[in-house]
């Protein structure tokens, strides 16, 4: 029996656990949030926008998406090797009725720590095209080098 192969992950693709954690957390948060609309702790309704965290040669990358959100709205924070990332979306007047409604409205939160290494310092935050990214450079310290024998 031939099982099909998912496109771009080659015939055995890698095990990664903390995208099945990930996944695993996102899915609890969706079945709280149906079960308990009004909240449960922080902001009453308060949501995490989907985020992507890219570790490159001398910076973290964390990106998040937030369409159709001014740069006014989004409160960037470092502080004890946390980013903190919040705002709200507001909701925008209609015209019509609506039918369907999947995307995410009112106040959000997204926090993450950092690492030992991570200049907070330096931190800097773009907003494009609905893409919010944050660049946290790395330390120079925190890089390694070769360290020579005498003698």
């Amino acid at each position: 029996m031939t099982l099909p192969v998912r496109p771009g992950r080659g015939a055995f693709p890698t095990w990664d656990p903390f995208r099945e954690l990930e996944e695993l957390h996102s899915r609890m948060d969706r079945l709280m949030q149906s079960a308990f609309p009004a909240g449960g702790a922080g902001a009453a309704g308060a949501w995490a926008p989907l985020a992507d965290i890219e570790d490159t040669e001398d910076a973290y990358l964390v990106e998040l998406e937030l369409p159709g959100v001014d740069k006014d709205q989004i409160t960037v924070e470092v502080a004890e090797g946390e980013l903190d990332i919040h705002g709200e979306i507001k909701e925008r007047e209609r015209t019509g009725v609506v039918r369907r409604q999947t995307r995410h409205i009112g106040q959000f939160d997204y926090r993450t720590s950092l690492p030992p290494n991570a200049d907070t310092e330096h931190v800097s935050a773009d907003l494009t095209n609905g893409v919010l990214t944050v660049r946290v450079p790395k330390a120079e310290k925190g890089k390694s080098h070769r360290i020579d024998i005498g003698g």
